[in-house]
Order: structure tokens, then sequence, then C-alpha cells
């Protein structure tokens, strides 16, 4: 094992891209007809240049599992699951990685383009919701291992229309289970949930252990517990030989910029102020992606089928405290007299409910023999290296992503909120209008109320931050979110599909 925690490995040089073969496929189309809008597309386009990018792995090893052949990957070309099918396709090579992905505007095939000429690796195009696609890449590729990352996991999003969540996160994973029941060679599903489920833990309480009571607070949890109970009904029915994971906060190289680090990070890179939710004092648990890989390559290979393993990290940090950190990265002196953390940071209307703390038990992961190797300060110091020499080109423009406190989805493509007030649907302007009789209302003197908390943290007056009038932008937001029950089936022509990471949960 690489005694810093993660393996940076050579990149071998690829042959010029060539159609779709063995390497690159694609599945059938989905039942709609939708097998990739033009963003999925635009995916597939080169430029060559992540040929100079390190090739990031976890550090672990094992001896190979003798039922273990063929394994599918969904997510695959997302952030967390392309950390392991880069580890799992370099560092076992006797085992076959089948990247299925359908290219969400997260995702992006420069996270494993580094593996195109590996034998054992290969890339298929597809839809987790597509009965079709799911049965023929598992019959195809004689599928008997699963590890199942796909997910929208943007929780800003899930706030505004919680239908693509579902529709992803519990149907996608009900398609799955059941195509996985039928194919008749499966010997393990591992399925890749989140800390959010167990729900808020106040300061002081006991950390969660696997048996807690799940309590999701927000659409994108209450999805991915509702997943879960699906997997532990097909394990209880049907003997499915399932494993569930539920991890908290990972980041590091090759996350789409939409979370808090990659943002923070591209924001100053930009010289832009860090758009902030709320007070800044929830704090999250960090763990870093080679620790993940490492974390899941243990389960993987030593994990008991029919188990639940917390991932958690050592490392809890509050908003605040990682603004200050990200800054000090960015050569500002932080502890200088004159220095005020308010002048680098944009308060931004909060969540309608934002969780203060996520606290997990990972006894049962560290009993199978992981450790987290990397510490929160050097991990960030290495992120924050790749998003500088990386992170503007990785995934194309991501001006939007970075720019807006607030940005959305709408036909698989990033865009600000301004421009989402000009979709339409059914040929009515339903979301300007509502958004507008919305923020009316408001102005009419109406002020949002915070809970507030006295004193200031590194020269931010609290009370003061935290009472105060939206702006413009962040009424119509919030008027947004208001109406995303509203949209109904309509919701794929409009502001209402918004798409999320592929990735576990972040800020």
């Amino acid at each position: 094992m690489a005694p810093s925690g993660s393996n940076k490995r050579s990149c071998p040089s690829q042959p010029t891209p060539a159609p779709p073969s063995k390497r690159q496929q694609r599945a059938p189309a989905t039942d709609d007809g939708d097998d990739g809008d033009d963003a999925a597309r635009g995916h597939f386009h080169d430029s060559g240049f992540w040929r100079d990018a390190p090739v990031l792995t976890g550090s672990t090893k094992f001896a190979p599992l003798a039922d273990c052949k063929n394994i599918l990957v969904t997510g695959g070309a997302g952030f967390i699951a392309s950390w392991v099918v880069r580890h799992l396709t370099l560092t076992y090579p006797h085992y076959n990685i089948v990247s299925f992905d359908k290219l969400d505007y997260c995702a992006s095939l420069n996270n494993t383009r580094c593996l195109s000429a590996q034998p054992n690796f290969t890339f298929v195009h597809g839809d987790i919701t597509s009965p079709p696609s799911v049965q023929a890449v598992l019959r195809t590729h004689a599928i008997d291992t699963v590890l199942h990352f796909a997910a929208q996991s943007h929780v800003d999003l899930s706030f505004g229309n919680s239908y693509e969540f579902t529709t992803t996160n519990v149907y996608g994973t009900h398609v799955l289970l059941d195509c996985a029941k039928n194919c008749g060679t499966l010997k393990r599903f591992i399925h890749v949930s989140t800390d959010e489920v167990y729900g808020e833990i106040a300061e002081g309480n006991a950390d969660c252990k696997e048996s807690a009571l799940l309590a999701p607070t927000n659409p994108y949890a209450a999805s991915k517990a509702a997943a879960e109970m699906l997997v532990h009904s097909y394990w209880k029915s049907f003997k499915l030989p399932v494993v569930i994971v539920r991890s908290n906060n990972i980041y590091g190289p090759h996350q789409f910029p939409e979370k808090v680090i990659p943002k923070f990070t591209l924001a100053l890179e930009r010289k832009l102020p860090l758009p902030l939710h709320g007070d800044g004092l929830h704090t999250r648990r960090y763990l870093f992606a080679s620790d993940a890989a490492d974390a899941f390559d243990t389960i993987l290979h030593r994990g008991t089928i029919g188990s639940t393993y917390n991932v958690g990290s050592s490392d809890e940090v509050s908003n605040l405290r990682l603004c200050t950190m990200l800054l000090q990265q960015y050569g500002h002196d932080t502890a200088a007299p004159g220095f005020r953390l308010a002048d680098h940071v944009r308060h931004t209307v909060d969540r309608p409910f934002n969780d203060r703390r996520y606290a997990v038990d990972a006894t049962r992961l560290r009993e199978l023999g992981w450790r987290q190797k990397v510490g929160f300060e050097d991990g960030l110091r290495r992120t924050v290296a790749w998003y500088r020499r990386y992170g503007e080109r990785w995934w194309g423009d991501v001006g939007k992503v970075i720019e807006g406190a607030f940005p959305v989805v709408v036909g698989g493509v990033v865009v600000s909120e301004g421009e989402s007030e000009s979709q339409t649907v059914g040929g009515d302007n339903v979301l300007e209008e509502k958004a507008k009789r919305t923020v009316g209302r408001e102005s009419n003197g109406v002020e949002e109320k915070r809970s507030t908390v006295n004193g200031e943290v590194n020269g931010i007056d609290i009370k003061t931050a935290t009472t105060i009038k939206r702006s413009t932008e962040e009424k119509k937001h919030v008027a947004k979110n208001e109406i995303g029950l509203e949209l109904g089936t309509k919701h794929k022509a409009s502001i209402g599909k918004k798409k999320t990471a592929l990735s576990v949960g972040d800020q």
C-alpha cells in the first residue's frame, strides 16, 4: 500500500479515439426513446488534455475473489464511481470492469479515458431507469458483481423538483435490482447510499451505528432511504446477495464543481466571493476520495452479504472553517489583524431545511481492516492543486455552476437562474409568472427571519448576516422551489428537469 493513502499512476499513451467498440458501447434505447440527448452526446468529444492529468486511485489490494470476474459499476463516469473504476481496473487486471453511465451534466468521460486501452475496461452508455438497457449490459457481460453508485445526489436541486430524484434513485434502483435478480449470474450487489438517511445528528449525540433509525430530512436523502428499503426487500424476498454502504461527504479531484469544495475553489480561482449557505455554521465530515475507493474495495473483498457498512471520516469541518482553509490555500493570511472573512464571503439564502451535522460510526468497516489515511488538510491541498490546473477544462464551461448561488439544470445543461426564467411549460411561462407573484408578495415588506446566533465568527456578525432580506434572485429561487410539484409530468420541458451529480451527497 502507498503510505500517502493514494496512488498516482502514469497514464499510458492512448490511441486515437475510434468509433464505439468493445471498449465503448451504447446500450439499447430506453422505453421512451431517450437513449442520450444532445448534451450526453457532447461527452464523446475528446480534446485530449486529460492525458496530462495524473491517474488517481486508491491504495488497497486484496487477493482476488474466486466468484468475481465481471463487475458492473453504475455511474462510472461520475466522481466517486470513477475513482473506484480506475482503482479496480488497474489494481485487478483479472477483473473485467464495465462502467455504465447515462452521461448526465456532471459526468465526464475524461474521468476514465485513461483506461480506454486497458483490455479489462469497457464503457457502456446507458440509463439505469431503462430495463432493456440494464438487462442488456448484465447479460452481454455476464455480470456477477454490481457496484451501484448512479444517483441524483445534489441536495440543493432536490428541493426544486424531487421527481428526478425519485425516478433515478428509487425507480432506477428498482430496475437494477429486478434485472439483477433475473440475470442468474449475480454473486453480490453493493448499493451505495449516504449518511444523510440518518438525518440530522445533534452536537454531543453519539455517532450513528448501522442499526440506527433512518430519518431523512430532505427529498434527496428520502429517495436514498427509499432505495435502501427496496434493496433490503430483495435481500429478504429473493435472497439477492446485497450489501449497503452509507458514506459521509467525499471530496477530491474529479468532483463536479456544483459541490462545495470544488465550487469554492474555482470561485477563488476567478476571484469571486464564496456563496455561503445561511450562517455557515453547518458542519460536515469529509473523506478524501482515495480513502473512499479503499473503503469500497475493502467492502467488495471482505464485506459480508446482507450487511450494512458506514464509511466515516474523523475530520468534521464547518462551512465557515472550510472558507478560511481555502483562502489560506490561495495565500491569504487569515491570522493577520486586518483579515475579515466577511470580505470574501457572500451569504445566500439557506436551504428550506439544512441539517446542522451528520455523524456516523465506522467501527464495523474498520473491523474489516480499512483505515482513513489522508487527513483533511492534506486532502484539501491535493484537491485545490488539481482544480487549479484542470478544473476549468475538465467538464467544459463551468462558469454558470461556479458563479451562481443556485444554478439549475435544464435539458441536461447547467443554466443560470436568469436563463431558467425563460423556460416555459406547455407554452405558458408558468415559472416566471409564479416567481413574479411570489417576489411581489415578499417585496411588500415581508422579510424572512432566520434563527440567529449572537456574536462573531472570524469577523462576521452572524446575527446581522443571518437576518437578511432575500435578493431578487434568491426570492425567485424560493418561488421555483414552491412550485416543483406543480409542474407534474411537464417537468422535462422546464426548470423542473433538475439533475444532479452521480456521486454520494455533498454540500
